[in-house]
């Protein structure tokens, strides 16, 4: 069965860095793209970045763009997101989630299967 594991977060001053790790399994990799999500309480999801595993290519969120960066090690099955720059605002939980197919989008209704959220808090 399809499984999406986040893991990574934690508690950061503002300035600061982390990597979020996804660990997938039960699909074949290389044809699926991943996006990473975060949602804090009271408001909705929303797309943070993507990538596609089949030919790299990579999508940010305006507010996220030349601060984080996705990658993939296909080898592991596993994408990665280092945040670096760290704000208070980026206080919330990221998800991981699976493309229903090629490519990379941050639209939410193409996503099929979803990972438990990594909470990331930074401090000011």
């Amino acid at each position: 069965d399809v499984q999406l594991q986040a893991s990574g977060g934690g508690l950061v001053q503002a300035g600061g860095s982390l990597r979020l790790s996804c660990a997938a399994s039960g699909f074949t990799f290389d044809d699926y793209g991943i996006g990473w999500f975060r949602q804090a309480p009271g408001k909705e999801r929303e797309g943070v970045s993507c990538i596609s595993n089949s030919d790299g290519r990579t999508y940010y969120a305006d507010s996220v763009k030349g601060r984080f960066t996705i990658s993939s090690d296909n080898a592991k099955n596993t994408v990665y997101l280092q945040m670096n720059s760290l704000k208070p605002e980026d206080t919330v939980v990221y998800f991981c989630a699976r493309l229903s197919g090629l490519g990379c989008t941050l639209s939410i209704s193409e996503y099929d299967y979803w990972g438990q959220g990594t909470q990331v808090t930074v401090s000011s």
